[in-house]
């Protein structure tokens, strides 16, 4: 692959790019931004490490010119704000989406057969409205947030227990937010079921921490996280590029698997060259298909918001 894309070149954006040119995984990474400077600066600073971290893959940083984009093979877009104080959930999702619409129109133009990844929150919206946007297959579009959320939940974990988190293994289903759904069941130590390592209340106490993950980083440092985020995104980058065919939570669009049809929410997918080569259907129990419909329930009050604003014209 010649060249990915990151669109958005703060925190999230330029953690990201770093993580990709670090792996060098592609011929160059550019990075575009709408401030003037920041993501040629950004780059640059980046492309400085270069010697020192032993890497060949070029960085490149642009202001709103989509033309140094072309050819790229995957986009990842992390563009949008915050939800600052006093912002209802109603204008982020106005604000944001009108965004994404214009950077996934702006980045297909000279990419047409790119893959997209969508960082930007609320993310199962912003997922769906890149893919309206491309007007791609949906294994083609898709959004992170179950590797970010499953490298919170398995943190947690390898704290408690004292333990390597690389010997943990878990997954979480649902929208990204407090509806997530992380399953107990799939989630173990070595092979060891995590319900014979830990007790059902310091295990309510993980998942609780896990679902205000977010919330608990924006509280110490009055800002979202990136290091987390942008590492989760090259981790899926890496997948595709390497075809390395990984099984990972991403926020994917149902047609009918789980119940849930016409909707972006977060399930175990096989992640290839070609983006979302399976959806993988768990046999869940009763409790956990409950947990998994309310979590859509919520992510579809955000679609009826984003739907409202007519921003596609239907």
């Amino acid at each position: 692959m010649e060249r990915i894309t990151v669109i958005g070149a703060g925190n999230v954006g330029a953690t990201c790019a770093n993580v990709i040119a670090h792996k060098d995984l592609v011929k160059e990474v550019v990075l575009v931004d709408i401030k003037e400077g920041v993501a040629e600066g950004k780059a640059l600073d980046m492309w400085q490490t270069s010697a020192i971290n032993n890497f060949d893959t070029r960085i490149v940083g642009v202001t709103n010119d989509y033309l140094r984009t072309k050819g790229s093979g995957i986009v990842v877009i992390t563009s949008g704000v915050p939800r600052k104080p006093g912002m209802s959930r109603d204008d982020l999702i106005k604000t944001n989406a009108k965004i994404i619409v214009d950077v996934t129109e702006k980045v297909i133009k000279y990419s047409p057969e790119a893959i997209i990844i969508v960082v930007s929150n609320p993310l199962d919206v912003m997922t769906l409205a890149a893919w309206k946007a491309a007007n791609k297959p949906s294994r083609k579009v898709f959004g992170m947030a179950g590797i970010l959320d499953t490298g919170r939940y398995t943190a947690f974990i390898a704290n408690t227990l004292d333990v390597s988190p690389k010997d943990i293994q878990a997954l979480l289903l649902g929208g990204h937010g407090d509806s997530m759904v992380p399953l107990r069941r799939y989630t173990s130590v070595k092979g060891i079921p995590i319900t014979e390592l830990l007790g059902k209340a310091e295990i309510d106490k993980i998942v609780e921490r896990t679902r205000k993950g977010g919330g608990e980083l924006v509280n110490l440092m009055g800002t979202s996280a990136w290091y987390a985020p942008g590492a989760a995104a090259a981790k899926m980058v890496e997948s595709i590029v390497d075809d390395q065919k990984r099984i990972f939570p991403v926020c994917a669009m149902l047609n009918g698997e789980y119940g849930i049809n016409d909707l972006y929410i977060g399930v175990p997918v096989k992640l290839g060259k070609d983006g979302i080569e399976e959806i993988i259907e768990l046999n869940l129990n009763e409790r956990e298909y409950k947990l998994l419909q309310e979590s859509a329930i919520q992510v579809r009050e955000l679609v009826k918001v984003m739907d409202n604003l007519n921003i596609f014209g239907d």
